[in-house]
């Protein structure tokens, strides 16, 4: 019988088939739930990818589109970020506080109280504050102002400090880029030098915080930043920033944080078009071009934000938000993120800009330099997004053709029109130290005083982004304050100390600055000036109204020449009235009987008549416009740099020969209070022999219009040259020790004319000393020898006064431009002594000049300057002899001058209070009326 396959199978075989069937199947369960689990886990992780990359892009759109500012809460911080630790708390008592309020007219009587780097009460400071200090045992500071005036920080809204910095070495010179005019990319911060000798200098002007701007040679030169002045621990750029844009680092950071503001820099104008050799249509197309590049990248990403913001994710697939980092900070402007300062003078190129900001739709925040701003405000009112702030120069025109229609009358013919002003320094073109004396000028020809106060406190800072925390005194501000020795307004109002972060700068308060008028100067009033500069649009005629006869009212004092001697001296106190007749004084006290006759009177509302000043060191009369050739005598021939031509022989070059009248200095100069300058020809080693001429004169041929031919002989040696020291030196050895020449050489070396020097280094001047005992053991005669310039003249004031030469200081505001001009004595606040009264306490006979053409009218203010800072080692008349006898005798002028005299109107020479009104000019035999 059969039987089945199975059955005949023996039991364990069929056992060990069911056993190895189990496992398989088992296995492959396994194996198969593992794969899920593992995709699972990967589809998981990838959700979770997603989701944070689209969360990214979320909050990154959103950033983007945000608008910088001060996070919220920001007034409630009870601690400045940029607090120091172990910094003492202060309590500044018995203060008079201007705090930027209230549109600048708040004042306020009382007390200051900063803590944790931040003002925590101000005017009265409640008892329970100081309390609780004395409960944390925290060791308070108390500083008594016995009511000097207490103003926020100064705030410089456009500074080169530390991309341009002091002294100039070609190492440390990061203003400019000259790769191509637009490079939106570029950062100041990258090349900021923290051993500019300039810091501790414009701290003591009462400096505390700059935006660092790269320079103009580009049409869009670079990103600008905003720093505190004072040294850091940490000793990097970096640590000196406030409130750093947290793109500094890149892109990577906390997308939901309030966006900071960030700053850039455009330029239009002559400074591109000089730097690259284009025009100004290169530059309005290269601004168009960057900014439709930008353009385009921002609708792009706007494009993609568009995407993610609606969901449609499936379109994003594999792509990331578009990024070009040359071009983000310009696609910021258009978002308007940025704060722009923009360079521009003319009207043509503020037009430019203007319908620029309109095409691309983007804000300025400020208008630089701006020359003809106050001749176009209703242009201004149509840049896209708002009206910009108009940072301003107080006085420096004319150096080039589109600042030649800047005028001192600007900052408040702009302001009538309801436009802010800011006053800025460009440092290093105006030394920041004294940005503060830019307001005074603008307050002097017209700002209101509380505008002026604000033009370089809360109004940049506003314009930077910045005036949540600084440019005003309030709870919750940063502490930086600065302690007036008088009203802020007035002529040398000089720090006593200065406070960054709550930590104080200045090392010995009080000590070095005297005390000043404790009120505001009553200014001139300018109003006809102002409706002429915009009527002949910033070139009013300034030539005098000449009349024979006046009768000089309410004259407080009469001072004139010491006949017969080389100083001034008070005729009278109180004159009362002043008659002049053909440029001569010919009565004082009471003249009554001359008023009855056909004369003019001018009242001078107790103000003075004193000798008209005499300048040196710049090249007025020659020079008109500093940068047009074509507008200058030019620069003499160096014979030490190549042969001098066969035609000009032996002979010297003389400035006499040069001269041009009529010029906008000229004239500025004599309405000034000017009356006799003396110019050498501008040059190098050998520069020619100075003229003494008369600026009021209408040209060369009018009697009396050249005051002393020849003057003195000028020569300049300087490390700046091509040609070493030790070559000049060898140059000028071998003129004094040889024979013949040009007759006025003759004359030097029979010691009747000047050898006047142009020299810094004291280690030259110690040379010189030498070559002139040289030169007079050789020959045994005198050689009257004088420095010009001198800024390191202090180190040998002794050695100067026992070899009877005489020093012209001509920056008596002194700055460390160069290596050869390093060691100034600063003055005070920082050294007791300034080179002026150093010099003078060590019996050199010192006077004061003037390098630059525009700053020639303001000769007074810079005598005044350092009379009001000495301390009393000068009086008045000694200040007057400054600018007059001493500068004279300087330069050897060996005739007596004329009784040349000017009438102040509303106070004394050395006050803002004063205003020229006339010249009696015994030179010119009339009497010059301004009025």
């Amino acid at each position: 019988m059969g039987s089945s396959l199975l059955a005949a199978r023996p039991p364990l075989r069929r056992q060990a088939h069911l056993v190895l069937l189990t496992i398989t199947l088992v296995l492959f369960i396994l194996f198969h739930s593992s794969t899920l689990t593992f995709l699972s886990s990967a589809f998981s992780q990838s959700d979770s990818y997603e989701r944070v990359r689209r969360s990214e892009i979320l909050s990154k759109c959103a950033y983007i589109h945000a608008k910088p500012g001060p996070p919220p809460h920001f007034h409630a911080r009870t601690q400045n970020d940029r607090y120091t630790e172990n910094t003492k708390p202060v309590l500044v008592r018995n203060a008079t506080i201007w705090t930027a309020a209230n549109d600048g007219h708040e004042v306020l009587t009382g007390d200051l109280l900063m803590h944790r780097g931040l003002v925590k009460a101000i005017g009265d400071v409640p008892l329970s504050m100081i309390q609780q200090l004395e409960l944390e045992n925290v060791n308070l500071e108390i500083v008594d102002a016995h009511g000097a005036w207490v103003t926020p920080g100064i705030v410089d809204l456009h500074s080169h400090i530390g991309v341009g910095s002091a002294p100039e070495l070609d190492g440390a010179d990061d203003t400019n880029s000259y790769k191509a005019p637009i490079l939106p990319w570029l950062r100041s911060i990258d090349g900021l030098n923290t051993h500019d000798a300039s810091y501790e200098l414009a701290i003591a002007g009462g400096v505390t915080t700059a935006q660092i701007l790269p320079g103009s040679a580009d049409n869009i030169g670079g990103q600008a930043f905003i720093m505190k002045l004072r040294p850091t621990a940490e000793r990097s750029p970096s640590s000196m920033l406030l409130e750093p844009p947290y793109t500094l680092n890149g892109s990577h950071f906390d997308h939901s944080l309030t966006p900071r503001w960030r700053h850039m820099k455009h330029a239009c104008g002559e400074n591109p078009s000089s730097a690259y050799g284009i025009t100004r249509l290169d530059s309005g197309w290269n601004f168009r071009a960057a900014y439709d590049h930008a353009r385009k990248l921002r609708d792009v990403q706007d494009a993609f934000c568009a995407k993610a913001e609606s969901n449609s994710w499936d379109d994003l697939a594999g792509k990331t938000f578009p990024e070009d980092l040359q071009w983000e900070s310009l696609v910021d402007v258009l978002r308007g993120r940025v704060k722009l300062a923009v360079h521009c003078y003319e009207a043509v190129d503020l037009d430019g800009i203007v319908r620029l900001t309109n095409e691309f739709e983007f804000p300025v925040a400020s208008f630089h330099h701006a020359g003809e701003t106050y001749l176009v405000p209703k242009l201004l009112k149509k840049t896209w997004g708002g009206t910009p702030a108009i940072a301003l120069f107080a006085s420096n025109f004319r150096k080039k053709r589109e600042a030649y229609r800047g005028s001192e009358f600007a900052p408040s013919v702009l302001t009538e029109h309801g436009i802010d002003v800011v006053m800025k320094s460009d440092h290093p073109v105006v030394n920041s130290r004294y940005l503060l004396h830019e307001a005074a000028q603008a307050h002097y020809y017209g700002l209101d005083p509380a505008l002026a106060l604000l033009s370089v406190t809360y109004t940049p800072a506003t314009a930077m982004g910045m005036g949540h925390r600084i440019g005003m005194l309030k709870p919750g501000y940063d502490a930086d304050i600065v302690i007036w020795s008088s009203h802020p307004l007035s002529l040398a109002s000089t720090p006593t100390q200065v406070y960054i972060d709550g930590i104080p700068q200045l090392s010995l308060p009080n000590f070095h600055v005297a005390k000043g008028p404790t009120m505001p100067p009553r200014t001139p009033n300018f109003d006809s000036e102002k409706v002429a500069a915009v009527a002949y649009e910033g070139i009013p005629p300034l030539e005098p109204w000449s009349v024979k006869g006046v009768l000089f009212v309410n004259v407080s004092g009469l001072y004139m020449r010491d006949v017969g001697s080389s100083g001034v001296m008070r005729v009278s106190e109180q004159a009362g009235s002043v008659r002049v007749e053909n440029g001569r004084v010919v009565c004082f006290g009471q003249c009554s009987d001359f008023a009855e006759g056909v004369v003019d009177v001018v009242d001078l509302e107790g103000g003075t008549i004193t000798p008209g000043l005499t300048t040196f060191g710049a090249p007025l009369g020659l020079v008109e416009i500093r940068l047009e050739p074509s507008t200058n005598d030019g620069k003499v021939h160096d014979l030490l740099d190549g042969d001098l031509p066969a035609v000009l022989g032996d002979k010297v070059m003389r400035a006499q020969d040069g001269l041009m009248f009529g010029g906008q200095n000229l004239l500025l100069a004599y309405r000034g209070g000017v009356t006799t300058a003396i110019t050498a020809p501008s040059g190098t080693f050998l520069q020619g022999v100075s003229t003494a001429f008369s600026p009021g004169a209408a040209h060369a041929r009018v009697e009396n219009a050249s005051i002393v031919d020849k003057v003195a002989l000028h020569v300049g040696v300087s490390m700046s040259s091509k040609i070493g020291v030790s070559t000049q030196v060898a140059a000028l050895r071998n003129m004094l020790l040889g024979e013949g020449g040009d007759e006025v050489l003759r004359s030097v070396r029979k010691g009747t004319t000047t050898l006047v020097v142009d020299v810094e280094s004291a280690d030259i001047m110690a040379t010189l000393l030498r070559l002139k005992d040289e030169y007079e053991a050789h020959s045994a005669r005198e050689l009257r020898m004088t420095f010009a310039g001198a800024t390191e003249a202090h180190l040998l004031a002794h050695e100067i006064a026992r070899a009877g030469v005489s020093v012209i200081v001509t920056q008596s505001k002194p700055y460390p431009s160069t290596w050869e001009q390093r060691r100034i004595l600063a003055g005070p606040p920082i050294t007791q002594e300034s080179l002026v009264t150093a010099l003078f306490k060590a019996g050199v006979n010192v006077a004061i000049g003037v390098v630059d053409e525009h700053n020639v009218r303001h000769t007074r203010f810079e005598v005044g300057w350092s009379l009001l800072t000495s301390n009393g080692t000068i009086d008045r008349t000694t200040a007057l002899a400054l600018a007059t006898t001493n500068l004279e005798k300087a330069l050897g002028v060996q005739r007596e001058m004329p009784q040349d005299l000017v009438a102040y109107r509303g106070g004394d020479v050395f006050e803002f209070e004063a205003k020229v009104v006339g010249v009696i000019s015994e030179t010119l035999g009339r009497t010059d009326l301004f009025v």
